[in-house]
């Protein structure tokens, strides 16, 4: 009876054990593609577009973050199972972090656009005109060069000796390297560049007013600001509440996952 006994729990542990390894398992481990992010804890910054991307996945719990360093810190600390976040700001997050991947399929490829108040068609015109001489004389491409090219050397941009009337007030989140970051004090990136770069043909000075991401189109509503530059895409829902130029830079969703 005793040697049945001791059969019977040996079989229970066994299946015990079974059954248990795989939860045990690190879940990030078994994030492959998309697909595999229905039911995990997903990571993102609030207000982005990872974070509706992530809300629209089956059964996923999401966790949003002031900015992309908690998110990935948080990825690290095994608090989530995935982290959906802009592409470029993704390699400068987990840059000589051996412990994380980006998985090789993006999610969804999205272009930047400058935001402005809604019905202010004359400011949205000027922009626009910018943006397309911008591109048209090289200037945008020489500012991705020095933030998104090979090797970027993370020089700024110098303004133009221009005559200048008024103040073009931009809002930004400095937490989205190589767009804008804050370093030593100065917040710098791409669309700080660009922001100069508009101001130049404008002939305005630039203020930065630096705020959390979810804040930015609130402070356009509200006059805080005139303009949105922080790597926002056009949504439906951002169109309801603001106006956009045309695009001026493109980058992806990735998914950042444990290694």
């Amino acid at each position: 009876m005793k040697k049945t006994l001791s059969i019977l729990s040996a079989i229970v542990l066994m299946a015990s054990c079974l059954s248990g390894c795989g939860k045990n398992k690190d879940e990030s481990e078994n994030i492959s593609s998309a697909d595999d992010l229905v039911g995990k804890t997903i990571g993102t910054q609030l207000g982005t577009t990872g974070y509706t991307l992530a809300g629209e996945i089956s059964n996923a719990k999401v966790e949003k973050y002031k900015d992309g360093f908690e998110a990935v810190k948080a990825l690290e600390n095994k608090q989530v199972d995935a982290v959906i976040i802009d592409e470029l700001t993704a390699y400068e997050l987990i840059d000589n972090n051996d412990n994380l991947k980006i998985l090789p399929e993006p999610l969804q490829e999205e272009e930047y656009a400058i935001a402005y108040k809604k019905g202010n068609a004359e400011l949205g015109q000027k922009l626009d005109d910018i943006i397309t001489k911008l591109k048209r004389n090289g200037t945008i491409a020489d500012i991705s060069q020095h933030w998104i090219g090979s090797n970027p050397d993370h020089q700024s941009y110098e303004p133009k000796d221009v005559t200048r009337t008024g103040t073009l007030v931009m809002a930004t989140n400095a937490e989205f390297p190589p767009y804008e970051e804050s370093v030593d004090g100065k917040i710098v990136g791409f669309d700080v560049d660009l922001a100069m770069a508009v101001c130049d043909e404008l002939g305005m000075e630039l203020k930065i007013k630096n705020m959390d991401f979810s804040s930015i189109i609130t402070s356009i509503t509200l006059d805080e600001a005139d303009v949105g530059i922080a790597g926002i895409s056009v949504t439906p829902d951002r169109q309801q509440n603001v106006d956009f130029t045309q695009g001026y830079a493109v980058s992806s969703q990735v998914i950042i996952v444990r290694n």
